[in-house]
């Protein structure tokens, strides 16, 4: 039987820290966690910076660079888009990004 790609209940929208990022494992993968309170939305991303070789991610500042939200490593800076996982630094550079909700209180990502 074939690995399916399914929403995943990771923590409840209670846990969340608005404007701000919570690391969570999931299938052995620890995921960055950020919920933007403007706009409502909850974003999921690798946790690891490629950079640093550390995981680290959850503990980044949230910012914009024109229509992009990004988080902003916080060792050497790099900012990695929430939606895609494009380093907005370094275009050879991608993290993972996985589509991120909240349904009925819960944060679900699609693995």
């Amino acid at each position: 039987m074939s690995n399916k790609t399914i929403w995943t209940a990771v923590c409840g929208q209670s846990d969340l820290i608005p404007n701000s990022g919570i690391c969570a494992l999931v299938n052995n993968i620890q995921i960055a966690l950020f919920y933007v309170q403007k706009e409502q939305s909850v974003f999921a991303i690798a946790n690891h910076d490629p950079f640093s070789q550390a995981n680290v991610l959850s503990r980044g500042l949230i910012g914009s660079k024109g229509d992009d939200l990004y988080v902003a490593s916080p060792v050497y800076k790099q900012h990695f888009c929430l939606k895609s996982g494009r380093c907005l630094d370094d275009e050879n550079t991608n993290i993972q990004a996985w589509p991120a909700r909240i349904e009925n209180g819960q944060v679900q990502v699609f693995f």
